[in-house]
């Protein structure tokens, strides 16, 4: 059975794929740092609502998103989640346990050699800026000790997706066809992250990204 829905997410990568290449100017750098196989964490700023299919069409293999728990039990989107394989996340307040229930199927997910995805910053950012990254990756990387792929993207700022002059999804598109950088890092062997805490650490990596992302834009 595992071989089916990896076989199905493997199709719907490449659909996105081509459905993002269709509504931006998408330009991907780095895919070659994702390992072909086994367990990986990709950590990347959080930009738009867009940026999940950015990523999962950006990544050469499929991405299990780390998402809040309210937008995936969306009832019109829960069976495209569910499909892609998102892993709900819950506050301990709501509801006891859920933060557990969440590490222990990231855990399973990395241990069966997949790639989970997670925003740091845990919001869509307010002003366009990478904001401070929130605890819990140590706590899946004391877990699992697998290579972390920092990612920095630019581009979506400014869409009716993002948070840009006013709240996201509340205002009208107003661009078709804009520049979209996605950067992909070189792997990062945590145990080798030495002097600085390690959110720290990745998110200057992830801040570096995004620099060249924005200057890929600038560029065209």
């Amino acid at each position: 059975m595992r071989w089916w829905i990896n076989a199905v997410r493997q199709v719907l990568r490449s659909l996105i794929y081509l459905a993002m290449r269709l509504c931006y100017r998408l330009h991907v750098h780095g895919r070659y740092h994702l390992p072909k196989r086994g367990g990986a964490l990709v950590v990347c700023n959080h930009v738009s609502f867009m940026d999940a299919l950015v990523l999962g069409g950006g990544s050469p293999r499929p991405l299990r998103f780390v998402m809040d728990q309210p937008i995936f039990d969306s009832p019109w989107l829960k069976w495209w989640f569910q499909l892609v394989g998102a892993i709900p996340i819950e506050s301990e307040r709501r509801s006891p346990g859920a933060l557990r229930r969440t590490l222990d199927e990231v855990s399973q997910a990395l241990r069966r050699g997949e790639v989970v995805m997670v925003f740091p910053e845990g919001r869509l950012t307010p002003d366009g800026d990478i904001h401070t990254f929130r605890r819990g990756l140590e706590t899946i990387l004391a877990r699992d000790n697998v290579p972390v792929i920092p990612a920095g993207l630019a581009g979506l700022w400014g869409s009716w997706t993002s948070h840009y002059n006013g709240k996201a999804l509340k205002k009208w598109p107003s661009r078709f066809r804009a520049p979209v950088s996605l950067h992909f890092g070189p792997p990062i062997n945590v145990q080798e992250v030495d002097g600085v805490t390690l959110r720290g650490y990745l998110e200057t990596r992830v801040r570096a990204l995004k620099v060249a992302a924005d200057k890929d834009i600038d560029a065209r």
